[in-house]
């Protein structure tokens, strides 16, 4: 079924069902599709007018048809299986129309933000995210959270992240949204508190909101004690203020020693992502001497705008993704992989 393989990148959890539903047969996937289930409303089949939604196009069991011999609740034997065919043939039909709709969006997107390409679009997220330790170079220690810089996997995937929250341009989250990019924020709230309200629209659409500490400080140079009331009180404002208490943490600056990982520990992260590469509008900052990306890189970049960078951030997005889309990669979701 081809167009189950086309279902968009953020509506991976759908395409699993699917999935799954086509070893059931077509009435399971019938189901899922007319139903809606779980697809964001562009998405859902119109129902005729005057019907609740596909499923009403189906013959009632409680209705029998005239003529034949009769199964299962009055349904003429062959009308289950014949229904069934033509609804699913419908809806699928729908779908199709409405994914190369949205992907026709994503192209009209690109060029009005001035891309040369549409970003590629990420492949489906692990079933089981991937086993992960510290990298070599990195502290480990049992019941320490790993610290990374690449995500392993052998997709051409990176990670984009965005630290501390000073700069709140909705540019920066239409321009995302319209090219259907995923980030993940790491947000420090002495620069966050200001306006949680962005961050919180940014999370609806998708974006994953992590821990970068209460006040930005570095940490190696606090006692534990200071640094665990940095990392669990930002755990305790972000889960007020976003709704969802965060699992990844990143220290300020990249720095961190034995007892940051304590702390975390302590706190409820699981993993502490630091990077590989670093965006600005003018530039990438790389951190191989080939100057190339490699599978499962995290790149870094940060809420900021003309007052530091003379220029934009969605300027810093353009030219970071016709690096990512020129070296065949695509951006995909850090929350998806660790």
């Amino acid at each position: 079924m081809e167009i189950i393989g086309q279902v968009r990148q953020n509506d991976q959890r759908v395409k699993r069902r699917l999935l799954r539903g086509a070893a059931l047969g077509g009435a399971t996937i019938l189901a899922l599709i007319c139903s809606g289930a779980g697809l964001p409303a562009f998405l859902r089949p119109a129902a005729p007018e005057g019907e609740s939604d596909a499923s009403a196009r189906l013959p009632s069991a409680a209705a029998p048809a005239p003529g034949g011999p009769e199964l299962g609740g009055g349904l003429p034997f062959g009308a289950p299986q014949r229904a069934q065919a033509l609804g699913l043939a419908d809806a699928l039909a729908g779908y199709a129309r409405n994914l190369k709709h949205a992907e026709a969006l994503r192209v009209a997107a690109a060029k009005s933000w001035g891309l040369p390409r549409v970003p590629l679009r990420a492949p489906t997220p692990p079933r089981r995210k991937p086993g992960l330790v510290s990298e070599p170079g990195h502290l480990t220690g049992k019941g320490l959270p790993p610290v990374l810089v690449q995500v392993p996997t052998e997709e051409k995937v990176v990670f984009l992240t965005i630290d501390d929250g000073a700069e709140k341009d909705p540019e920066l989250l239409r321009m995302l949204r319209e090219l259907d990019v995923p980030f993940t924020g790491f947000l420090s709230d002495e620069v966050a508190r200001a306006d949680y309200g962005y961050f919180r629209k940014a999370h609806r659409e998708g974006a994953g909101m992590q821990n970068h500490t209460v006040n930005h400080r570095e940490l190696t140079a606090l006692s534990y004690a200071e640094q665990r009331a940095e990392i669990c009180r930002q755990q305790d404002n972000l889960e007020r203020e976003i709704g969802e208490r965060p699992t990844l943490f990143r220290p300020p600056y990249g720095a961190y020693n034995r007892d940051t990982l304590r702390a975390a520990a302590s706190c409820g992260i699981e993993v502490v992502p630091l990077w590989a590469e670093e965006a600005f509008p003018d530039r990438i900052d790389w951190g191989r001497g080939d100057r190339r990306l490699h599978p499962g890189d995290i790149i870094l970049t940060h809420f900021r705008g003309e007052a530091e960078w003379q220029a934009s951030m969605p300027d810093m997005v353009r030219r970071l993704l016709r690096t990512v889309t020129e070296q065949g990669f695509a951006v995909a979701r850090l929350e998806d992989y660790v």
